[in-house]
């Protein structure tokens, strides 16, 4: 593998890899380091029914199809990349990557994405991986004909709210609001489903149990009045936190950690682009992340082209 390449992407979610498709076609040398496996997100997602052409596909499955799309169009891939250190501001980008040697590019593409929103309390530190997770495909089936919570009102938890019903004997859905951030066709999917009960407006305040989780304690916001629910397990889909860590004052970001673009999804700094997860926007499906990565390699294509003209 030659060490220099036109362009590098930063992640192998759906929009690294659309962006590697995009630019790989078009003849740009590109390579993407992902620090994980390719997917993302989308890994998380046990079937994914709204992504245009595939009236159901795994999330999986998904990735796996970009992920050889993009290399068969001669895009590098490295997977578990522990990117050592990297230097963007200049004009030629430089990232040394441990077991794999050191990189460089003339553009970036940032597409890192972001991680499951935690409640930041300890004793949920303690009982992650022992009856709390985040994750319904990874771990949904750990917990058949069991009772479980979801803990969120947003799409995610409602959706995952009802794939967890293939494997729970019920599912109480824990909400801080009087009503739900979700979709209406959600929504109504999750109330329909004869295993899934509502509690909301509720604050959470405590997990319980030995060496694993057996209940959840909350409390309305309104009374006060304390609930403490028996399960065997809880999922939390309550949002994200962009994936954007190792850009502080490097390229500029918003007070919520997304990086800042224009509409053609340049950053603050030359030759450094984002898209999906990681950027600021106020939308996060698939088709957005997919729609941001064809941005990004169109705009890094007409960057290197004017480069290369000079």
């Amino acid at each position: 593998m030659e060490n220099k390449y036109d362009v590098i992407i930063l992640g192998a979610g759906p929009a690294g890899l659309t962006a590697g498709i995009y630019l790989a076609r078009s003849r740009v040398k590109t390579l993407i380091l992902d620090n994980g496996t390719s997917g993302g997100q989308m890994n998380l997602s046990h079937m994914i029914a709204n992504y245009p052409g595939f009236p159901e596909i795994s999330g999986h499955d998904l990735g796996m199809a970009m992920r050889n799309q993009a290399k068969s169009f001669g895009c590098d891939i490295i997977t578990q990349a522990d990117i050592h250190s990297m230097d963007i501001d200049s004009s030629l980008k430089t990232f040394e990557v441990d077991d794999e040697g050191t990189f460089t590019s003339d553009a970036v593409i940032i597409a890192t994405g972001g991680k499951p929103r935690t409640l930041g309390l300890e004793s949920e530190t303690r009982f992650k991986g022992l009856g709390i997770s985040y994750c319904a495909t990874c771990d949904g089936d750990f917990f058949t004909d069991k009772e479980i919570a979801v803990i969120g009102g947003g799409n995610s938890a409602l959706e995952e709210a009802v794939e967890l019903t293939r494997y729970a004997s019920k599912v109480t859905v824990i909400h801080e609001f009087d009503h739900f951030q979700a979709f209406p066709w959600a929504v109504e999917e999750a109330k329909k489903n004869p295993r899934i009960s509502f509690l909301m407006e509720q604050t959470i305040r405590e997990f319980r149990g030995d060496e694993s989780l057996n209940s959840v304690v909350s409390s309305n916001k309104r009374t006060g009045e304390e609930t403490v629910l028996d399960v065997s397990g809880v999922f939390l889909f309550i949002g994200y936190v962009p994936n954007t860590e190792f850009l502080k004052n490097i390229v500029e970001l918003n007070d919520y950690g997304e990086i800042v673009t224009d509409e053609s999804l340049k950053t603050s700094v030359d030759g450094v682009y984002a898209a999906g997860d990681c950027r600021a926007k106020r939308y996060r499906q698939i088709t957005t992340a997919v729609s941001d990565g064809t941005v990004a390699a169109l705009s890094a294509t007409k960057y290197i082209m004017d480069l290369n003209r000079n």
